[in-house]
C-alpha cells in the first residue's frame, strides 16, 4: 500500500508528502486563486509517468549493458472538454543519449515498462490511449 499526506498551506497552495519522506509543493496560477509555487496536479500526473517509465527504461538498458549517458523523456496529455475533465492522449517521447546504443534494446526496454513494469503508465492506460515514440542519440568517443 502507498501513502501520502497532502496538506493546505495557502490558498491554493498544498504540500503533499509521501510514506518516503519527501515532499511536493503544489499550486494554482493566480486565475484560480493560487500563487503559481509549484506544479499543478495534472503536471504531476505527467511527471510521475515520465519517472516512473523512465526508470524501467534505464534499469533494463543498464541490465542489457547499453552505454547510456543520458535519458529525457517528453510527455504530453491532451484532456477531454468537459467536466470532470481527463486525460484521454498521452504520448511518451524518449530521447536516449549513448554510445554504440542498440535499436532493439531502446525498442524492448520501452515496451517492458509500458506494457509490464510501469505501474503510473498501467493506471493511465486504463482510461487513455498511450502513445510513444524515441529517439537515439550516438555519441562518439570513449
Amino acid at each position: 500500500m502507498f501513502n501520502s499526506k497532502v496538506k493546505l498551506v495557502d490558498n491554493m497552495q498544498f504540500i503533499a508528502t509521501a510514506d518516503s519522506g519527501h515532499a511536493v509543493v503544489m499550486d494554482g496560477p493566480p486565475n484560480v486563486g493560487g500563487n503559481n509555487t509549484g506544479s499543478k496536479p495534472s503536471e504531476l500526473l505527467l511527471m510521475a509517468f515520465g519517472g516512473c517509465s523512465g526508470m524501467d527504461v534505464i534499469s533494463i538498458l543498464r541490465k542489457k549493458k547499453q552505454d547510456v549517458t543520458g535519458l529525457e523523456m517528453n510527455v504530453s496529455g491532451d484532456t477531454s472538454g468537459g467536466h470532470p475533465r481527463s486525460f484521454e492522449k498521452m504520448h511518451i517521447e524518449y530521447i536516449v543519449t549513448g554510445r554504440n546504443i542498440s535499436d532493439d534494446a531502446v525498442k524492448s526496454s520501452i515496451e517492458l515498462s509500458l506494457g509490464k513494469y510501469c505501474l503510473v503508465g498501467a493506471t493511465i492506460g486504463k482510461s487513455a490511449e498511450i502513445t510513444h515514440s524515441y529517439k537515439i542519440v550516438q555519441e562518439s568517443g570513449q
